[in-house]
């Protein structure tokens, strides 16, 4: 249930950025559900291994190269969903930083 609930704070969260972002553009409400279904899945399967692979590169850069691994994410969950599109690298950059912000505060909110 309390999955549920972060997947639905999340696509709020991806609405809210869709219509402050210009660049970012979200068709429907059941397109950011699968938007923020899509990214969690991403997060947990494919980033880890993202991050182990490149931390040579996350060390040279100081750990700034995981905004590129989360900026890569969203452009992948861009092409995988109709009805998501970001226009590129730092649209993607900018959505995936207020999101996880945006995240963070709902969660703090969902947890009280």
């Amino acid at each position: 249930m309390n999955y549920i609930l972060k997947i639905l704070l999340s696509a709020v969260a991806v609405v809210l950025l869709a219509k402050l972002i210009p660049g970012v553009t979200v068709d429907t409400y059941t397109t950011a559900i699968w938007v923020a279904f899509l990214i969690g899945v991403l997060d947990t399967i494919l980033k880890p291994i993202l991050v182990v692979l490149t931390i040579p590169v996350t060390i040279l850069t100081l750990g700034l190269f995981l905004f590129v691994i989360n900026a890569g994410l969203i452009l992948l969950a861009d092409s995988w969903i109709d009805g998501f599109s970001v226009s590129g690298f730092w649209a993607a950059l900018l959505f995936s930083i207020l999101l996880s912000f945006l995240e963070s505060i709902l969660y703090k909110v969902l947890e009280k």
